[in-house]
């Protein structure tokens, strides 16, 4: 069986090439963002957001002893105020937007993604998707608050789902992650 954040990082992977616009929702240990850097290059742009200052060190560090820092931009900020830091001229061109929610692995533990929160910042995440894009979320219910988060998402996905995006779920054994992709229409054969 396949991991599911192995999962979400081979369609990123598929999705993602030299030259686009990505976002890192949830930077945390940067291992996303990392793998997002890498895809789009020199040329690409990948903006990281994390509301913990341990995190955007994390990050940083982990960029710049394994790749780099061109075309990154990590910022200490609510995931929810991504639009309002994203330039506009990258509205409605980012190819893939990455939630990995919880809490920071070797954090705090006290200190979680909040259902409210998150289903703000995936509406604002979708005024920035590009229509061929994708947002995948990696929702967790072992921690406390976590089988809440994963119910206020699935009720955001169900109303995305009736405006026309094509949302996918994939699920492991509780009290395992529950990944959550989501494209334009157009795009169902990319999930």
């Amino acid at each position: 069986m396949v991991l599911l954040k192995t999962l979400a990082h081979q369609i990123l992977s598929q999705k993602v090439n030299v030259g686009d616009i990505v976002i890192d929702a949830t930077t945390g240990n940067g291992n996303d963002t990392l793998l997002l850097a890498r895809k789009v290059g020199a040329t690409g742009r990948v903006f990281g957001f994390d509301i913990q200052p341990k995190a955007i060190t994390a990050t940083t560090k982990r960029l710049t002893s394994m790749y780099n820092l061109d075309g990154v931009t990590l910022i200490q900020a609510c995931h929810t105020l991504m639009p309002s830091f994203i330039p506009q001229e990258y509205h409605g061109r980012v190819k893939a937007i990455t939630f990995n929610l919880g809490y920071l692995p070797g954090g705090d533990p006290q200190i979680i993604t909040q259902p409210l929160i998150t289903c703000q910042a995936i509406q604002g995440a979708i005024t920035l998707l590009a229509p061929t894009g994708i947002i995948t979320i990696l929702a967790y219910q072992g921690h406390e608050g976590g089988s809440d988060e994963i119910s206020a998402i699935a009720g955001v996905m169900q109303r995305l789902s009736d405006q026309g995006f094509l949302v996918r779920q994939h699920t492991s054994p509780a009290p395992g992650p529950i990944l959550f992709l989501l494209s334009r229409e157009s795009e169902a054969t990319a999930l």
